[in-house]
């Protein structure tokens, strides 16, 4: 048996077309300099505050600059730490971060100033990265493995050699939740081409990274219907939509849509007019006849979170509470005649919907078939069998 908390292992790949000799981002001395602007090594006390104000009478983009930099401080690494810190100490986020590991710094932090992409990695200038995520539940991981069988299917897809195999992937994902003490929140990790230069191929990168992170989210679960609408904002290709890689641009464009027109989400339609996705998960209904519909994989992202919710839909059936489940294509006449639409992901789990542009779905309230989805996902995330929860030693 591997142990949890065994060294962190060496990665396995190195890519051919650079040496494999590992550059320091921090202490790079590779510097840009200004000819109007002295060189100096610590911090500069005659830096100016720069105080940017917007002018009623200049509706452009442009800032007026009232201030003067008389200098800009060449910062030690020591120093851009704590500048970044002092920059969060102010921000109360609902969010916080409680571990991150990194091959690239080679290990675990579980200081959040600390938590640093280089910016010549290649997810961050060029979007070559996949990620996938898995809850945490009292001190358990939730559905790690159904969540890495597609992570590493989405490396495969977007040519990222993972630098370890799935066993020490998977462990150094424990080990992070491990360090970071969270018994609940979400564990989020990436894999990237990797650092090494501003181009557009990868073949600069001197190794892949991976990347993962500890979130302990401080927002109080919400399971009240919402409104969602259709989205303006084009749907990805399939090839990119099935791949759950960073390219997330459509996806924010859509929910920043859907924000403004009072909505919670926007409800993506595929090519061919059918129901899609939502901007980060599946869509589901009930028929008036008590059928549950899913829109199918072939063109959406296959969800973790949706397929668990499908299997929990037959013991429906079972019980009686259902009449049938299908994964098939639905229009969007159907979608809103349903009785119940709800949204199905890691995030929401199961969130009913009571309006879709501008018709009610149903009765306006939510169904009890969503009611009783959200209450088997939720027993399933604190009680659930070991092929779905993994005990984190803490």
């Amino acid at each position: 048996m591997v142990s949890f908390f065994a060294p962190l292992p060496k990665p396995l790949l190195q890519n051919p077309h650079v040496p494999s000799r590992h550059r320091d981002h921090l202490h790079d001395s590779r510097l840009i300099s200004s000819p109007n602007l002295p060189c100096q090594n610590h911090r500069s006390p005659s830096l100016h505050r720069l105080r940017i104000s917007r002018s009623s009478d200049r509706p452009d983009i442009f800032a007026d600059f009232s201030g003067q930099i008389s200098d800009i401080p060449l910062l030690s690494s020591s120093e851009v730490i704590e500048g970044i810190k002092g920059s969060r100490e102010n921000y109360k986020g609902k969010q916080q971060f409680l571990a991150m590991y990194s091959n690239i710094s080679g290990g675990i932090t579980t200081e959040p100033s600390a938590m640093l992409i280089p910016m010549d990695d290649h997810m961050v200038h060029r979007g070559h990265g996949v990620f996938d995520t898995a809850a945490i539940m009292d001190g358990h991981l939730y559905e790690l493995e159904q969540h890495l069988d597609r992570f590493l299917r989405s490396a495969s897809l977007a040519k990222i050699n993972p630098p370890f195999d799935r066993e020490n992937i998977r462990r150094i994902l424990i080990q992070t939740v491990s360090a970071s003490k969270c018994k609940k929140g979400s564990l989020r990790y990436w894999l990237s081409a990797g650092p090494g230069d501003f181009q557009l191929s990868s073949t600069g990168c001197y190794q892949t990274a991976l990347y993962a992170i500890v979130i302990q989210d401080l927002s109080t679960f919400d399971s009240r219907g919402i409104k969602v609408v259709t989205s303006s904002v084009p749907i990805k290709p399939p090839e990119f939509a099935t791949m759950k890689n960073v390219n997330y641009l459509p996806n924010v464009l859509s929910k920043l849509e859907a924000e403004e027109n009072g909505a919670y989400a926007g409800i993506w339609l595929d090519g061919d007019g059918f129901v899609a996705e939502g901007p980060n998960m599946n869509v589901a209904f009930v028929t008036k006849d008590k059928e549950l519909l899913m829109p199918q994989f072939d063109k959406i992202l296959s969800g973790c979170t949706a397929k668990r919710v499908l299997m929990f839909a037959d013991g429906l059936v079972r019980e009686g509470k259902l009449r049938a489940v299908s994964v098939r294509n639905v229009t969007v006449e159907e979608g809103k005649k349903a009785d119940e639409m709800m949204l199905i992901g890691s995030g929401v789990l199961v969130r009913p919907v009571i309006q879709w542009d501008d018709q009610v779905i149903g009765d306006g309230k939510e169904g009890p078939v969503a009611h009783a989805l959200l209450n088997l996902i939720l027993e399933d995330m604190k009680s659930g069998p070991s092929t779905v929860r993994i005990r984190v030693p803490y």
